[in-house]
């Protein structure tokens, strides 16, 4: 399986093998951005399950970083997305393991009684 240049300069050995079926499936189309395949075809070129890459391209689909036609998919030519979304992961994997992983019943219990003033200004 390849993987952008980008994503080769900026990620550790660790963060490589440990890349999930979503980033995988992004990586192989940002390395072949001038072609779009099929899913079978991805599935079949990076090593992975069929089903889990008919998943990761919906996943991405719906976060605008692939496009869909007929039964062609094919990475976004819209760089600033695709940047973002990269540097997104990175940053979240870095911090995850830095500090552990966000706990949802920490956020709620010191989340304020009250609205914030500016969520009334809209009512």
């Amino acid at each position: 399986m390849s993987i952008d240049r980008e994503t080769f300069e900026n990620t550790s050995a660790d963060e490589l093998e440990g890349l999930s079926v979503p980033d995988q499936v992004l990586g192989f189309l940002a390395a072949n951005d001038e072609q779009a395949f099929k899913a079978r075809e991805i599935a079949s070129r990076t090593g992975l399950d069929e089903g889990a890459v008919s998943t990761a391209l919906s996943r991405l689909k719906d976060r605008e970083l692939v496009e869909h036609k007929a039964t062609y998919w094919a990475v976004t030519d819209d760089e600033a997305r695709l940047a973002d979304y990269g540097g997104y992961e990175r940053a979240t994997a870095l911090f995850n393991d830095r500090l552990g992983p966000e706990d949802r019943d920490e956020w709620r219990e010191h989340a304020p009684d009250e609205p914030h003033p500016s969520s009334e200004d809209r009512q």
